[in-house]
């Protein structure tokens, strides 16, 4: 056996693992610090993959008790103590030299909901007409954000360490809380409702959620691996094919949606988005490089980003103007509850039945959801 040869399976022990440096990012790439910090503290991808279950359960256990803090202290309150939670999540992050630590450093993430306290201040400040068109505006600012923050975070990480990145992250999230205590409204609900509202179409509304979110969840928890083994691309070009799909969202949550408000009513709206989304499926199947898959995402994005903004504007009506931050609480939980099973089965669904599986289930859940809808907001 060569020196080389010899060499290289030590730098694969476990033990070599541990005691080396981390490696740093050859390039700035598109991903996240936590995912390099686990690497570095030689954890494995099952604890990685606990370690992602346990946040999406927090999460889902977070989202409605956050949105009834909102309805009672205000959304200046509430996105405070999103961003709060967010700081302390990032302090433990860049303290954590265990996995005790990493899953500590989780647990304050039950409220780090900015996205659902944005959601609940847009919809107490627009009107019901133009609630659609402003939410999809509030997803357009918080795309430009999941463009810069990954870009910056990988600088920080080349020049610097993934402790530093976290810290970033909590410099950030304290100085977003001084800014919401500057710029936000102490109370943003303008309407007072005395009489007790029901709330007709809610469960129906979440039911869809749930249905066609579920295909789309599992896809992405899988699309990593996808793209590393069934499309052989390099971590940047993974980077790349993750920034196109979020400046596309961008585009039509940001004028999309938008338009399609001003020209055809949300029922509308959430009955054809649902019947692209079948035959964007059907296609995924049949995709077979990485061209066909830009070509596929970009009808799937559509679909999806249009119906995501038109679901949560409708569910935002189906309650008193009191409440509303227990619903859209409740609809956060629904994409919690997806991404804590999603790992799981799009595991077992790669390993038993290939790429093409995630085309098939979300061509068959859809074409269930797309007949419900045409059934339920028909003529």
């Amino acid at each position: 056996m060569t020196e080389k040869s010899r060499a290289s399976d030590d730098d694969k022990s476990p033990e070599m693992k541990q005691e080396m440096p981390p490696e740093k990012p050859d390039e700035v790439k598109v991903f996240g610090t936590l995912p390099y910090l686990t690497k570095k503290l030689g954890v494995d991808p099952v604890m990685f993959g606990y370690l992602q279950t346990t946040f999406a359960v927090v999460q889902l256990a977070g989202g409605p008790l956050f949105g009834q803090f909102g309805d009672k202290m205000g959304g200046q309150a509430a996105m405070m103590l999103a961003f709060f939670s967010a700081s302390l999540s990032y302090l433990l992050l860049g303290m954590s030299g265990t996995f005790l630590m990493l899953f500590i450093s989780r647990l304050p993430s039950v409220f780090m909901h900015a996205m659902q306290a944005g959601q609940m201040i847009v919809t107490d400040t627009s009107s019901e007409k133009d609630r659609a068109g402003a939410l999809g505006m509030l997803g357009l600012s918080y795309g430009v954000g999941m463009v810069i923050g990954p870009f910056i975070g990988g600088l920080v990480i080349k020049f610097f360490s993934e402790q530093s990145a976290a810290y970033t992250s909590f410099l950030g999230s304290l100085l977003s809380v001084y800014l919401t205590w500057q710029f936000i409204p102490q109370k943003t609900k303008r309407i007072v409702v005395t009489s007790e509202a029901t709330a007709p179409g809610a469960l129906f509304l979440l039911t869809v959620r749930a249905l066609a979110g579920i295909p789309i969840g599992v896809f992405q928890s899988m699309f990593s691996v996808v793209a590393m083994e069934t499309f052989k691309l390099l971590p940047e070009q993974n980077g790349y094919m993750m920034s196109y799909v979020g400046i596309l969202t961008m585009i039509v949550q940001g004028l999309g949606v938008k338009v399609l408000t001003k020209k055809f009513s949300e029922n509308d709206i959430l009955k054809w988005s649902s019947f692209l989304l079948v035959w964007s499926y059907l296609a995924l199947a049949f995709v077979k490089d990485i061209f066909q898959m830009c070509l596929v995402m970009t009808p799937l994005v559509v679909g999806l980003a249009s119906s995501n903004i038109v679901i949560s504007s409708a569910l935002t009506r189906t309650v008193s103007a009191l409440d509303t931050g227990v619903m859209l609480g409740l609809n956060m939980a629904v994409n919690s509850f997806i991404r804590s099973l999603s790992p799981t089965v799009g595991g077992y669904l790669l390993q038993y039945f290939g790429f093409p599986v995630f085309g098939y289930l979300g061509f068959t859940m859809l074409s269930f959801v797309t007949i419900l809808l045409f059934i339920k907001f028909r003529e």
